[in-house]
């Protein structure tokens, strides 16, 4: 939810950001017609109530027929104050419904317009070259069928299409992944945290889960739960309603959970293997701090993503993401993309958002300061997911077949330097 006193003070700002994002800029139009109705709907209402009790101090000094004739008076002024408030919750009801429908304000140098417009901020690392050791290389589906890592087939036959077993090297590698990456995050103050996985309505709804894009979300109807997609949906809810304390620094947690999304609209797109799946893995960064240190945080999150890409040993790239394929609840999102051997290009593995105080607001988190209350800013960022596994596999395959342990990932794999058709190798 957006800052309310700023969308009245700055609309041409909001309108800017909905034409930076593709949306329309006539809903900020709405938003605030629907504000000043509301607002003149509970005057009205405030007013009407106020008479009824003045009226009812007359009342009980009244006697006789001057008593009876004013109770009648009484009764149709409590009628006009029960239809006035009717008129303001409706009034509210329609407003909070389109508020709700506002994404959040994009912060300053975002880059306008759809995917093909995200801006790349740099390189780092240089893609291998299989052409000159001699080989072709295996995309991750071959390689994790040949090492008996990856099942695809299994996993449609019991779930459908777009799930997979992990068996063996493939279940261990995830672990070890993941692990390290828990293990890296805990080094930057994050707190480990297992999540729920089933949220309420309001929880997901909270965090902006819940508006155009509503159709990749699993929910239980017969619960009203919803199925995170990631876990920064339940971190997120882990202080709703809830008054923090910032002043030691931000409150920050690493979330490793199962996460589940429909990904409606994308059949037909990377359906090999498990680069877009429905159910898969992750290690979610996720950080409560005050407003005027958000950007810092942002770039912190970035840092640890690309610290976990360089003990992966993967050359990758840095985007910032244009408002049109931002969240509703973003106000800038970073991706880091790493480079695919048998695609030739980069795809996505991490992704960090400045999301600001919009999820705050909906979820009424806030920090205690001298002048009172306020909202804190939120920020998420990937630590590392199942599909890394493509990129690490397809990038550290070699040419008989097996696939080379990055060093700093041998300590979780009992010291495993590699692992190939034959089984594990050790120093």
């Amino acid at each position: 939810m957006i800052d309310l006193q700023r969308l009245r003070d700055e609309p041409e700002l909001f309108k800017a950001s909905q034409r930076a994002r593709g949306g329309d800029e006539s809903l900020v139009d709405e938003v605030l017609s629907a504000d000043s109705a509301r607002r003149s709907a509970l005057t009205e209402f405030e007013a009407a109530r106020a008479q009824q009790k003045d009226f009812g101090k007359q009342v009980a000094q009244a006697k006789g027929e001057e008593k009876a004739a004013l109770v009648a008076q009484a009764q149709e002024l409590s009628a006009r104050v029960k239809a006035l408030q009717a008129d303001a919750d409706d009034a509210d009801f329609a407003f909070d419904a389109l508020l709700r429908r506002l994404p959040n304000l994009i912060l300053d140098g975002v880059p306008t317009g759809g995917e093909e417009d995200s801006v790349e901020l740099r390189r780092e690392g240089t893609p291998r070259d299989f052409a000159a050791e001699g080989f072709e290389p295996q995309d991750h589906v071959a390689l994790g069928e040949s090492l008996r890592a990856i099942d695809t087939q299994r996993g449609a036959k019991v779930s459908g299409a777009r799930f997979y077993y992990l068996t063996g090297f493939g279940a261990r590698l995830e672990l070890a992944l993941l692990t390290m990456a828990l293990d890296t995050v805990e080094k930057h103050g994050f707190i480990p945290t297992i999540t729920p996985t089933l949220v309420k309505p309001e929880v997901m709804g909270g965090t902006g889960f819940l508006g155009e894009h509503a159709d990749e979300i699993y929910r239980l109807e017969a619960d009203d739960l919803y199925l995170v997609g990631t876990s920064e949906v339940p971190l997120a809810g882990y202080h709703m309603d809830e008054i923090i304390d910032l002043s030691d620094g931000p409150l920050r947690y690493a979330g490793w959970s199962p996460c589940y999304r429909r990904e409606a609209g994308s059949y037909g797109k990377d359906t090999r293997g498990i680069l877009r799946v429905h159910q898969f893995q992750k290690v979610e960064m996720f950080s409560y701090v005050r407003v005027e240190d958000a950007e810092a945080e942002h770039a912190r999150m970035l840092a640890v993503e690309e610290e976990m890409l360089a003990k992966c040993e993967l050359s990758y790239r840095i985007l910032d993401i244009a408002a049109g394929d931002l969240g509703d609840s973003a106000a800038r999102k970073y991706d880091t993309e790493a480079w695919i051997p048998t695609q030739g290009t980069y795809r996505e593995l991490t992704s960090t958002s400045n999301c600001t105080t919009f999820q705050a607001r909906r979820m009424k988190v806030r920090e205690r300061t001298e002048s009172g209350t306020r909202p804190v800013a939120t920020l998420n960022g990937t630590a590392a997911n199942t599909r890394w596994l493509v990129a690490l596999l397809e990038n550290h395959q070699q040419a008989d077949g097996s696939v080379r342990i990055p060093q700093a990932l041998q300590p979780y794999l009992g010291g495993m330097t590699a692992y190939g058709p034959g089984g594990p190798a050790y120093a």
